[in-house]
């Protein structure tokens, strides 16, 4: 009988763990009433309206309208989730309660678009979506007439006055027209070299200009609302891609990105490590980590080198330059404290990243002479 090689030459295999999936932040979600779904199978993933329609849907059902709206706009966006409201007369739920619900049946999506929500609705989605985990936007259409009166209380003005970060609105007379902006969004975040956009005088494809004057375009967009109007006879333009707290969207989007990926980068870190150890070297193990996402950033175009005209943080001071748009910091071990050290704590690190940024206004002075 022949004898084991173990006993001279023994071989372990020693496999790591998958790496923990990050978001791809392009995944939105529209929520509507209509019975093809059960509230019990609640949300379902679909790559087109063909699917759909392989499902049972007939198109003529205000989610199936939305998706074709969501699925037309260039870059396509590659998947939607359907979610069911069961907004039946005797106890029913709330759309936020649908929207709730949906984000407990599947965490996966980023921006979510309620059809037939009114003016309660959206207030109450937005306060929702406002701290939800994961992080989230949410996209809605008005056609108050309230808005273009300018009246008190309207849902833009309301939306403002309490410093929404993750709504966007859109005054339109078209149905479904902020879908067409989350389409975009979701279709247009790839996270490919030099990626990054804005919403800001972009094509609403399916979705009809408003005819309105100056006065009244400026009225919603103070409001930090958004329109889909004319410009120079010519243009058909989306102003201004912001949210309802005056913020841009592919800020809120970018910055929930790297915080994204910053944090699973660390997670996996730890996790697939046997340990980092508590030490000068296992700080910088976890410093190397972080910078690994910041480079994604710079490379899709979110951050850029500048100068940092922030406060100091640590070793970096205002003035500084970041040549790489970012810098990663942290504290010494020798300053960190016994209780944090039992407690098996890094010390703080900090990310101070410059953004990018993007010009959508420019003055051209043209001087003549003869």
């Amino acid at each position: 009988m022949s004898q084991s090689l173990n006993d001279i030459v023994n071989v372990t295999v020693q496999v790591s763990p998958l790496s923990t999936v990050n978001s791809g932040f392009n995944l939105g979600l529209i929520v509507g009433p209509s019975t093809v779904i059960s509230t019990a199978t609640r949300v379902k993933l679909y790559s087109g309206t063909d699917d759909m329609l392989s499902d049972g849907w007939t198109g003529a059902e205000p989610e199936y309208k939305a998706a074709q709206i969501y699925f037309s706009q260039s870059p396509r966006p590659g998947k939607i989730l359907i979610g069911r409201w069961d907004d039946a007369e005797t106890d029913g739920e709330t759309a936020v309660q649908a929207v709730m619900a949906c984000r407990a049946a599947n965490s996966d999506w980023f921006a979510a678009y309620v059809c037939g929500a009114v003016k309660a609705d959206v207030l109450d989605i937005a306060a929702y979506i406002e701290t939800a985990v994961p992080m989230s936007v949410y996209f809605y259409t008005t056609k108050d007439a309230d808005v273009l009166a300018g009246t008190a209380g309207n849902v833009m003005e309301t939306l403002k006055a309490l410093k929404r970060h993750r709504t966007f609105g859109q005054y339109s007379t078209s149905d479904y027209a902020a879908v067409a902006a989350m389409g975009y969004a979701m279709g247009a975040n790839t996270g490919l070299n030099n990626s990054a956009f804005t919403l800001a005088y972009k094509s609403e494809v399916g979705i009809l200009p408003e005819v309105l004057t100056t006065a009244q375009v400026n009225t919603i967009k103070g409001y930090n609302g958004n329109v889909y109007t004319s410009f120079g006879a010519t243009y058909n333009l989306l102003v201004q891609g912001v949210m309802a707290d005056g913020v841009s969207f592919d800020e809120v989007l970018n910055l929930a990105v790297l915080t994204n990926d910053i944090q699973i980068s660390v997670i996996n870190a730890l996790t697939q490590a046997p340990k980092i150890p508590q030490t000068e070297e296992g700080v910088s193990m976890l410093v190397t980590t972080i910078t690994e996402p910041c480079d994604a950033a710079r490379r899709r175009g979110v951050i850029a080198p500048g100068v940092w005209k922030g406060a100091p943080v640590l070793g970096l001071a205002t003035g500084d330059t970041l040549s790489t748009g970012y810098m990663v910091l942290a504290e010494t071990m020798a300053s960190q404290s016994q209780a944090d050290r039992d407690a098996r704590k890094a010390p703080p690190i900090y990310v101070a990243v410059k953004l990018a940024g993007a010009i959508e206004h420019v003055v051209i002075g043209v001087v003549v002479n003869r």
